[in-house]
């Protein structure tokens, strides 16, 4: 494995989180937790990520270096994969089902928050949800047949939707890997795959 094959699902994990910690990216890219700290530091020292304390002493994000080297792998591996049409159609038909997703989240967020007249209800939003991850193992298997690293993204989401049903929180938490974070985290590596801004 070269340099660069080990350093992009790193770069590749904060980009898609945004902020995370060593165990955190261990988890995401299969990697042992030491190794992944011995490539944080790596990178670190070469100006591609930084601490972020606010978040906690131990976590890190990209810099803007870090998040141009990074696009700069992901562009050489999809264009390695011949994957280029792939994803860009896959994103292309991404719209219906991600609306679908954010409406669903978004009647939920407003009703736990009392901020609707017409609450949406715990099975409605669900639902909606579970019509998503059906979506969702079509598209992931048309991105891992070209992609392995997209690989986990619809059993991460349905495993969300399963402990919502008892816990509903599970629909839009920040500080697990509730639905609506693995439909961002999802949306975040097809743009940043194709090198799109948010």
């Amino acid at each position: 494995m070269t340099g660069s094959d080990q350093l992009l699902p790193v770069l590749h994990a904060l980009r898609v989180r945004g902020v995370a910690d060593a165990p955190e990216i261990a988890r995401r890219t299969g990697l042992p937790e030491v190794g992944a700290e011995e490539l944080l530091l790596d990178a670190e020292a070469s100006g591609l990520v930084v601490r972020s304390p606010f978040a906690g002493p131990h976590h890190w994000s990209l810099t803007e270096r870090g998040a141009a080297v990074g696009e700069a792998l992901l562009a050489a591996q999809l264009d390695r994969a011949g994957a280029r049409s792939v994803v860009e159609d896959v994103l292309t038909g991404f719209g219906p089902v991600n609306d679908l997703v954010t409406s669903a989240c978004t009647r939920w967020q407003l009703t736990e928050l009392g901020l609707t007249s017409q609450p949406a209800t715990l099975d409605g939003v669900l639902r909606d949800l579970a019509e998503a991850a059906d979506a969702l193992a079509a598209i992931e298997a048309r991105l891992v047949a070209h992609l392995p690293r997209f690989e986990g993204y619809q059993r991460r989401f349905t495993a969300a939707l399963g402990r919502a049903r008892a816990d509903p929180s599970w629909i839009t938490a920040t500080d697990r890997d509730s639905a609506h974070r693995v439909w961002f985290e999802l949306h975040e590596d097809l743009l940043a795959t194709l090198g799109i801004e948010r």
